[in-house]
């Protein structure tokens, strides 16, 4: 008996859209020469979690400096923060 896996790159969903963005995302997939507007939401999907794992990263990097300041170093920069805030008109 064989067996035969396949793989499957993508997989067919339904999204509920506002046909006002339909209409915006066939426009666009028609200027960019394509026959529909998938790609164009994966290009979407791929980006908005893209930024999520850059906004993740960078609040780790955030949480990671809590305390990496001696007492001296933080109340000297706390002091240049309030001598240009009162220099600001």
């Amino acid at each position: 008996m064989h067996v035969h896996a396949q793989h499957r790159s993508s997989m067919r969903t339904t999204i509920e859209i506002p046909d006002e963005l339909r209409a915006r995302l066939l426009a666009l997939a028609a200027r960019r020469g394509e026959n529909g507007f998938s790609h164009l939401v994966q290009e979407a999907i791929a980006r908005y979690l893209d930024d999520l794992d850059r906004q993740d990263e960078r609040a780790r990097k955030a949480k990671s400096a809590i305390g990496s300041l001696s007492e001296r170093d933080a109340q000297a920069l706390e002091d240049s923060v309030r001598s240009l805030r009162g220099s600001w008109r």
